[in-house]
């Protein structure tokens, strides 16, 4: 709710009439501006003080201290950069109108808001995830069910897609991209092209070189020249390749199948595939090249990934935790 006393202030008024009519600002954004001032103008001048407010007697000791004391009663990394913005730009328009030599917030530093570390599946959740289409086409066999072609293709491919993604780390778009040539089964290794149409070797585990196998035969049998060496790895349903977007809509099929969380991305694989090699005592340097990231402050994340997840093993594991 907007703070009566900052409202009636001379200047604040001034200064939402700045916001409406240079900067075309709306009603809301106005009113929140006028709350952020109000807040400051209560710490500084006590929750009595009624306008106008002496703004020129406002210093960087009393913009910190607010600072302080937003961070000390749990306020929000946003919200305390949020806050920061408004009295900045505020106390910048009222040195532009000569009602204040300095601005008190102008060399103020707002928190730093932390990234959120990347979701990932548990190795025991990635197995049961890949081995959902498989599981469904058994399934259909226990119950009698013959599966149509296409369903049986449908389920050999995903397979093969997604055991692709996992044993790679590959993103979604330089796997739909594949061609058969790129793939070597003798040396179970992949070549691909990245982002800055880089290209990088990875590595095909077992499972995914056998999957893939299967795929070629099946892919074989149902569409014309669909095992040529230039023809695309993935495809759908009817002949033409794999989009990400159809892989995206496959993969929500999948969880949902393996009981798992359905705002699960195919990046969440990469993720997977990061820290799983580093919680395994894979070298950085290694993952940063199959990842094919050029800074290694990039795949740093994922060392992060791997801390969390012990500290989850020791506080649920340890008497003294």
């Amino acid at each position: 709710m907007t703070n009566p006393a900052a409202a009636d202030d001379p200047w604040v008024k001034r200064f939402v009439s700045h916001l409406l009519a240079e900067k075309n600002s709306s009603e809301l954004t106005s009113a929140g501006y006028v709350q952020d001032v109000g807040q400051f103008a209560r710490f500084r001048w006590g929750e009595d003080a009624g306008a106008p407010f002496p703004w020129w007697a406002a210093v960087p000791e009393d913009a910190r201290a607010f600072l302080m004391k937003l961070a000390a009663d749990g306020a929000r990394s946003t919200t305390v950069r949020r806050k920061l913005s408004s009295l900045r730009m505020f106390f910048r328009w009222l040195k532009r109108e000569s009602a204040v030599e300095a601005n008190p917030f102008e060399e103020m530093r707002g928190p730093k808001i932390s990234k959120p570390l990347p979701k990932v599946l548990s190795p025991g959740e990635a197995a049961r995830f890949l081995g959902a289409p498989e599981a469904e086409l058994a399934a259909m066999a226990a119950s009698g069910r013959r599966p149509a072609p296409l369903d049986v293709y449908g389920c050999v491919r995903d397979t093969a897609f997604f055991e692709s993604l996992y044993s790679t780390g590959c993103r979604i778009s330089e796997i739909t991209a594949l061609t058969w040539r790129q793939i070597d089964f003798a040396n179970g290794s992949v070549i691909v092209r990245g982002k800055g149409d880089k290209e990088r070797l990875c590595i095909l585990g077992s499972h995914a070189l056998k999957a893939l196998a299967r795929l070629r035969d099946t892919a074989g049998s149902m569409f014309e020249g669909a095992d040529a060496p230039a023809a695309p790895v993935f495809r759908n349903v009817r002949g033409g390749a794999l989009t990400s977007r159809e892989a995206e809509r496959r993969m929500k099929k999948w969880l949902v199948a393996a009981g798992l969380p359905t705002d699960l991305s195919p990046h969440k694989l990469r993720h997977s595939f990061a820290t799983h090699l580093l919680d395994a005592g894979a070298d950085l340097r290694s993952v940063q090249e199959m990842l094919g990231h050029s800074n290694l402050a990039t795949t740093q994340i994922y060392t992060h990934v791997s801390v969390e997840r012990l500290k989850d093993e020791y506080l649920s594991a340890h008497p003294r935790a």
